[in-house]
């Protein structure tokens, strides 16, 4: 790109801004000149407004909200801008004084100062500090008031033309001062594209609040009409600011991290803090060193109580939000350390269940070759007809304790060879109520009873139906065989679907689990010796875990012990009614 490619628009502005210099030096005060300065001056807005649309419109992220703002600040002064047109080009008379646009154009540069102030160019960090929404309100109300308190007494309560445009103008100053200050810090802290745009409006706020001054010194003097060299800077500015919009297109505007300083951070809630200790000393100025009439010092007290309510709401409306926000923040944090804690659990039963298949693959394999010869002589010796009855019972003896020892080796051999299984959709339902009909008919005598719930939406999973009907028959097992050590009892068994997970419940109304945080530990077992290995709840978390779920264990209060799976849900829930299962 071209030097002039790259500074087209600013040589346009430069242009423009001659142009009605050289209008001004020779062209004589006139109707003709009056209209020309004041469309000029409505064009260059409206310029600069649909540039700020646009770019509102195209630009991506924080900078829409920047636009956005100038845009609505550029509005505002178009419209002031439109009134003097009304009064000086339609109707030929002067310029109202005071004017009710005098408010709109004192308060056009707010959303200006706002659209600084939201700093687009820096990006915010998770729990860092940031100049919030909050404090700009109040920041805007404390600006709304002093308004109120220091120019609306001249302009409505009692009226005096010459205090009104003395206080006016000497707030309007301030107000360009205020952006002025706000240009300037975003300029030095910020990089890139930013600070090139920042540097641009800088130059043109400072450029306008010099002609602002000189404009109003010029009025005071009685020499200013619209039109005269007066106007050129005003002019130059809007040309100015047109330029920056349209070329800012073309410049890197990307936002960064956020590296201020910690004194930066604390600016605007100072300055907040400021605003809201200035309220009554504002009010006891009012009431012991006001000389204004009567109805002036009324209007400005009762400005003052309604800007200390006003304001105070915004200090507890704050407040309440913080206190929000840290009662969030706490409860994320109780979220997240339970969530570490359980996956700090997860992994260590998962590297148990690894290295202890490693292990026990290696032992269940050496011990399995001497056990079969154990078994196959001692059934060959068993064949024979000369053993006496002392050596047979031995005999029967070895073959019984030699079977157990296979079945311990089978269910070793089981729990290391866990291994992901091919998945499908799977009805956990027609699986649960397999596996009571299975285990209840092994126990037709006792007294337990079982009660399948479940409701008419409960979705499939994805996973093995073996390994998930093996995980169910593991834990009503379990259950059972604690009921039936208590001499009866009930295990209900509930299935709903929660959120995206289908949720299994195993209740029973036993006595509970000794250890309900060791139950998943391989080898950890609360039956006698010779009824169970302790590798079965082991093996179930293993299944689950491979199907991506979770399962909990906790003693009820009332008593009893509480199994929870947790599956990640199909999309399209299971066909299948709600209904019971009991014996």
């Amino acid at each position: 790109m071209s030097l002039f490619q790259r500074y087209r628009w600013f040589a346009a502005a430069a242009a423009i801004t001659l142009g009605f210099a050289g209008v001004s030096v020779f062209a004589r005060k006139s109707n003709g000149l009056t209209a020309f300065a004041d469309l000029a001056g409505l064009a260059l807005m409206l310029v600069m407004g649909w540039v700020a649309l646009d770019n509102a419109r195209a630009r991506p992220g924080r900078e829409r909200s920047f636009w956005a703002l100038m845009t609505l600040g550029l509005s505002l002064w178009a419209c002031n801008q439109a009134a003097w047109i009304h009064w000086e080009v339609v109707s030929h008379v002067p310029v109202a004084d005071p004017s009710f646009f005098d408010i709109i154009l004192f308060f056009h540069t707010v959303p200006m100062i706002a659209a600084v102030v939201w700093r687009p160019d820096l990006l915010r960090k998770e729990g860092s500090t940031h100049p919030s929404l909050r404090n700009f309100l109040m920041l805007l109300a404390w600006w709304i008031f002093l308004y109120a308190f220091i120019v609306f007494p001249h302009q409505y309560v009692a009226l005096n033309v010459d205090l009104y445009n003395i206080c006016y103008n000497r707030l309007y100053l301030l107000e360009n001062i205020l952006l002025v200050a706000v240009l300037g810090l975003a300029a030095w802290t910020s990089s890139s594209g930013w600070r090139r745009l920042y540097l641009h409006f800088l130059a043109v706020s400072v450029a306008y609040a010099l002609g602002s001054r000189l404009l109003q010194w010029a009025a005071g003097n009685g020499t200013y009409y619209s039109g005269s060299l007066y106007d050129v800077p005003y002019i130059g500015a809007l040309a100015w600011m047109a330029a920056t919009a349209l070329s800012a297109r073309q410049w890197d505007l990307q936002s960064r991290e956020m590296r201020l300083h910690p004194r930066w951070k604390k600016v605007i809630p100072r300055l907040a803090m400021l605003a809201l200790l200035s309220l009554p000393v504002l009010g006891l100025w009012t009431v012991l060193f006001d000389q204004s009439p009567a109805p002036s010092r009324a209007f400005r007290i009762s400005t003052v109580l309604i800007a200390m309510l006003l304001l105070g709401a915004f200090v507890f409306l704050r407040q309440y939000i913080q206190d929000q926000a840290l009662m969030a923040l706490l409860q994320e944090s109780r979220q997240g350390y339970e969530s570490q804690k359980r996956l700090q659990s997860e992994l260590v039963q998962k590297e148990k269940l690894a290295s202890l298949g490693n292990l026990v693959a290696g032992a269940a394999h050496d011990i399995n070759h001497p056990l079969t010869a154990v078994m196959s002589y001692s059934e060959q010796l068993w064949a024979k007809e000369r053993l006496t009855t002392e050596q047979n019972a031995l005999l029967r003896k070895i073959v019984n304790q030699a079977g157990r020892t296979r079945d311990l080796v089978a269910d070793l051999l089981s729990f290391a060879q866990q291994s992901p299984a091919e998945k499908i959709p799977v009805d956990v339902t027609v699986l649960l109520q397999r596996a009571i009909q299975m285990l209840e008919s092994r126990r037709p005598s006792e007294k337990i009873r079982v009660s399948l719930s479940m409701d008419g939406d409960f979705p499939r999973v994805q996973g093995n139906a073996n390994q998930l009907f093996q995980a169910c028959v593991e834990i009503i097992e379990n259950a059972m065989d604690a009921l039936a050590e208590a001499g009866g009892g009930s295990l209900e068994i509930t299935a709903q679907r929660q959120g995206k997970e289908a949720v299994l419940q195993f209740s029973d109304s036993g006595p509970g689990v000794r250890e309900p945080q060791r139950v998943f530990d391989p080898f950890y077992t609360t039956k006698p010796v010779g009824k169970g290995t302790g590798l079965g709840l082991s093996a179930v978390y293993g299944v689950i875990q491979d199907h991506n779920g979770q399962i909990t264990c906790q003693n009820k209060r009332e008593g009893g012990a509480l199994f929870v799976v947790r599956l990640p849900a199909e999309t399209e829930p299971a066909a299948i009614g709600a209904g019971a299962v009991g014996d």
